[in-house]
């Protein structure tokens, strides 16, 4: 910017306690077309700069109360006038003096008496700096802004990539899983009733003869004794049964492996949600367990009469996945802490409670709460930030509650809330609409956030 166009844009404070410098600088700056301000003493000058800010302060060594340097001290120490250049006035010669104005922050001095020719070019170089300053600054804002903006842009496209990708390498796993696991166990499972019924067959036929052999061979009879037939007679028909159980709980695991990853499925279809819920339960159910370290983890469903929602089934199993995961987390959490801290514990401490109901004909809540430690206010406001977590490392990506908002909101038109009271528990809730409509814009989810 011209040096004349600048001097006529800024306003310069004048600190000075002689009515004659006051009136020679006056006379000098405003020929130069500065606008002039003018303070007879430090007080005064710390009162006027609160109430604006000038874009250059002269301030005189030498006046009553306090002098000039305690005055640039004070100028220096507030972050609102800390940035004002401050140029001395003052007859002192002495370089110690001078040396220390500038430590105190002054950016120059203007010898008395005053040279006008010399004192307007300094007083135009430091305008100049301080304008160059002022705008280097704000295009470093404006290049914040944007670098954040595309930080962010990055994140959300991260995000969107890692989802993608771990839902289908996900899907994949599970689906190789299911499919090389589910044939040899219906082999297993189908057999085992022709089984069951041939060896009792077998066992039948022994009986019929021992009773029309009464004096068996001594050899059979020693045999016989040696396998103990009376408890294989007995024991056979219970092994059995016990290993139906097994194999139709392991075709039961397949089927809820299959229904939650259904990622072949591109397009939206009507689904039970108490399916995908069980499901997510089944394959989470070693977790529950009760561990040498803990009790076992209840869950607790208060299930509605909701009816089939129109959505994609596996994104919405992943949302169960990562909300029920976390509740598991808390809760061990919180029994770690109640362990070390000496309190007292039982089954009942840990709890997972998931209740489903209909809001209005065209949606649906689902809930998901723990009686965990809670989320304090300050971490809630980040929750579904990308890659916050509050897991230590390598427990967590800091991905699931953001993903789990982008499947809601975005992909669902649904809202997810959180709701917690530190120390107490945390509720998570999902409420989806029966048949998708345009989403929710950023801005109107955001508010659902507690």
């Amino acid at each position: 910017m011209p040096s004349d166009l600048l001097m006529q844009q800024s306003t310069i404070l004048v600190v000075d306690d002689n009515p004659t410098n006051i009136q020679v600088l006056f006379e000098i700056l405003n020929q130069s077309g500065c606008r002039v301000a003018i303070a007879k003493s430090g007080e005064e000058a710390l009162e006027r700069v609160q109430s604006f800010l000038p874009d250059l302060l002269l301030l005189d060594v030498m006046m009553p109360g306090i002098d000039g340097f305690e005055t640039c001290r004070r100028l220096k120490v507030s972050s609102v006038t800390q940035e004002i250049p401050v140029m001395f006035m003052t007859a002192l010669s002495d370089p110690v003096d001078r040396v220390r104005g500038l430590k105190l922050g002054a950016v120059d001095y203007i010898t008395k008496p005053l040279q006008h020719e010399e004192a307007i070019a300094r007083i135009n170089v430091h305008l100049q700096l301080r304008h160059l300053q002022k705008k280097l600054e704000q295009e470093v804002s404006e290049r914040t802004a944007h670098l954040t903006e595309a930080l962010e842009n990055l994140k959300r496209t991260q995000v969107q990539l890692v989802q993608s990708e771990k839902l289908s390498s996900l899907g994949q796993l599970v689906a190789g899983v299911a499919h090389e696991i589910n044939n040899p166990v219906n082999f297993i499972y189908g057999n085992l009733m022709h089984a069951r019924g041939s060896t009792q067959d077998l066992l039948q036929l022994v009986e019929s003869i021992q009773q029309c052999y009464p004096n068996l061979n001594p050899a059979i009879q020693q045999q016989m004794e040696a396998i103990d037939f009376d408890f294989l007679k007995q024991d056979l028909p219970e092994l059995f049964s016990s290993m139906e159980v097994g194999a139709d709980r392991i075709r039961k695991i397949i089927l809820s492996l299959s229904n939650f990853s259904r990622l072949d499925e591109s397009e939206k279809r009507a689904v039970d949600l108490h399916e995908g819920i069980d499901s997510t339960l089944m394959i989470l159910k070693s977790r529950l367990k009760a561990k040498p370290e803990r009790p076992k983890i209840l869950t607790i469903k208060d299930y509605g009469n909701i009816p089939e929602v129109m959505c994609y089934p596996s994104q919405l199993n992943q949302v169960f996945m990562n909300l029920l995961s976390n509740a598991i987390d808390a809760l061990e959490e919180a029994y770690e802490n109640r362990k070390s801290s000496s309190e007292t514990a039982n089954n009942s401490d840990l709890q997972i409670r998931l209740h489903t109901e209909c809001l209005n004909k065209n949606w649906v809540r689902i809930c998901i709460a723990d009686n965990g430690p809670g989320i304090s206010e300050t971490l809630r406001s980040r929750l579904f930030d990308p890659f916050f977590t509050t897991k230590p490392p390598g427990r967590g990506t800091g991905l699931g509650l953001s993903i789990s908002q982008q499947i809601v909101v975005e992909n669902h038109g649904g809202r997810i809330l959180c709701n917690s009271i530190d120390g107490k528990g945390t509720e998570f809730t999902i409420e989806i609409p029966l048949k998708q409509q345009t989403y929710l814009s950023k801005s109107e989810n955001r508010h659902s956030f507690v």
